[in-house]
Order: C-alpha cells, then structure tokens, then sequence
C-alpha cells in the first residue's frame, strides 16, 4: 500500500500533462501553413471558393481560433478525438485500428534494444581494456551512428531485394488468407526487419550505460567487502554489481520506450508498416489536424505511461525509493 500513494499522484500529474501537451500540440499545429479544406478539394479537381468554404464551415475551421481550442479540449475530455477530414471516420477509430501495429513493433524493438544491450554491455564490462571491449563498442556505436531510414533502407534492400530472406513491406502477406499460428509466424516474419533496424539503433544506448554502469558500481565499497567474504566473482557480478547497475538503465528505458515511437514514423513508413507512426506521417502530408493531434494526444499519452510504470519497476528494484518518497 505503500506504493499506492505515490502512484496516484503520478497519474494525476500524467492527465494534467496531457491537457497542456493537448493544448500546446494545437497551437502548435495551427500555426503550420496550409488548409485541409483547400487540400481536400485540390484532390477532388474543384478548388474553388465557394466548397472551400463550405467544407470549412462544416468541419469548424471557419470558428474563431479560441472556440475550436475549446471545443477541442472539450472533446479530448470526453475521449473524443474529432472527425478526419482525409479518411471519413472517427479519428479514435482509426488510432485504435493501427495502434496494436505500432505497440507491436515498438515493443519488440524495446525489448531487443534492452536485453541485447545489457547483455553487450555486461560482457564487454568484464573485457575491460581488451580486443573484446573494443568490438563490441564499436558495434553498438556503429548502429547508434548510423541514421534510421538510412538503415531501414538498406536492410530492405539486402535483406528482402537482394537475398530474398525476409518480407520488407507490411504488416503480413496479403491475400494469404492465414488464420491462427500460421498468420502468427507471418506477422512475425514480417516483423524481423522493422523490429530489428528499430531496436538496433536504441540497443547502442543501453549498451553503454549498462557497461559504464556496471565498471562505476564494480569499485564500491560493498562489491569489494563481497570479494574480501570469498564470494566467487559471478556471484559478485550478479547479485552485487548487476542488481545496482540496472538503476540507471532503467530509468534510461522508461524515458527512450517513448521515444521508439517518434523512431517508428521513419520506420513505419519504410517498411509500409500500419501503424499510427505511418497514419501520422499521411496526416501531415494531407493536413488532416483532428487526426495529426489525435496521434500526438496517443503518442504523449504511451510516453506518460511508460514514464509511470518506469516509477513502480524503479522502486520495486529498489525499495529504499519507497522510504524516501
């Protein structure tokens, strides 16, 4: 129970945030030029001023700027993320459509980026100052330098174009008509290149902090009354030094676990993946507002709750958090 109060004010302070990220993020967005309602009917072949203005009066633009912000903040209260002027539907319709792609890429590629991190950067924090340090630095340094579409291109064109291994394109075959395990492994297939060029480029991070973590916590005081007992060096590693070194590191993962998202865009739209990163970069290019802010709300509101759960993992992982707060 005592974890319960803290938590509490953490999610009252997540819905306050979200309010003022929903009003920042409509600014924000109207002050960038251009008009839906001219976009729309560029599109139709019927630019003229009179459906302008008849598409702006009913979708609200023509308001004054005060009254859409309030009736937008209104509607977000209300878990109403408006109309989409480009698809014809409910804006939260078509974010909970593509979010389940979208967290199932992000979460793969979290996970990757994390385990595969730590692991790398445990092993080359016991090969401190040898041939072994060196490689594995310069492996993760290499994807952390290397730009993600730059990468996301490139592992579709050796991976799929060239060697003919791995889907490059969609969520899964279409037109397969799998059902059950067999359409499980064919969205997996599919997930491989996404999931990989994403958690990669995240991986160098935690790599780093976990070996600079692990070198910083192997010289405490602590660790070296563990070696004065006889305790062997694995068991140090373990349950001394590694239990301590992870403070750090997941502190680092609740705040980047956002971030995959914002990586996700380029991603998504690389690998034609349908998600709301690839929803949000066809929004822009129509601008399409309600759909554009429904995905930024979505998008800060996944950063909020990972920041949350990051807090509850942190003092789980150290109770002596609980007693100070």
């Amino acid at each position: 129970m005592a974890i319960l109060g803290p938590i509490l004010g953490r999610l009252l302070k997540a819905v306050i945030t979200l309010i003022a990220i929903a009003v920042l993020n409509f600014f924000l967005v109207h002050a960038a030029p251009g008009d839906p309602a001219a976009v729309l009917t560029g599109e139709a072949g019927a630019a003229d001023e009179q459906m302008i203005a008849e598409l702006r009066a009913r979708f609200g633009l023509d308001q004054p700027f005060h009254v859409q912000l309030g009736r937008y903040v209104g509607n977000v209260l209300t878990l109403d993320l408006g109309y989409s002027f480009r698809q014809g539907q409910p804006v939260l319709d078509l974010i909970l459509d593509r979010l389940p792609a979208t967290l199932i890429l992000t979460m793969t590629a979290f996970f990757i980026s994390l385990l595969l991190g730590v692991a790398l950067g445990v092993a080359a924090s016991s090969r401190v100052g040898k041939a072994a340090d060196s490689v594995l630095t310069g492996f993760a340094l290499l994807f952390y330098a290397t730009p993600l579409y730059w990468a996301a291109l490139m592992a579709v064109l050796i991976f799929s174009v060239q060697l003919g291994w791995l889907p490059g394109f969609g969520f899964e075959t279409v037109g397969a008509g799998y059902t059950g395990l067999e359409r499980a492994g064919d969205i997996a297939l599919h997930l491989i290149l996404p999931a990989l060029t994403l958690g990669l480029f995240f991986m160098a991070v935690y790599m780093r902090m976990s070996r600079a973590s692990m070198l910083e916590v192997s010289q405490q005081d602590f660790v070296k009354t563990a070696r004065a007992k006889g305790l062997s060096e694995a068991v140090i590693r373990r349950r001394h030094i590694l239990r301590n070194a992870l403070l750090p590191v997941v502190t680092l993962a609740g705040l980047q676990a956002g971030q995959l998202v914002g990586g996700a865009v380029l991603t998504e739209t690389v690998f034609a993946w349908p998600g709301i990163g690839r929803l949000m970069f066809e929004s822009l290019a129509a601008r399409d507002y309600n759909t554009i802010l429904g995905v930024f709300l979505v998008s800060a509101a996944m950063v909020i709750l990972f920041n949350v759960i990051t807090d509850i993992v942190y003092r789980l992982i150290d109770p002596r958090i609980g007693h100070k707060a």
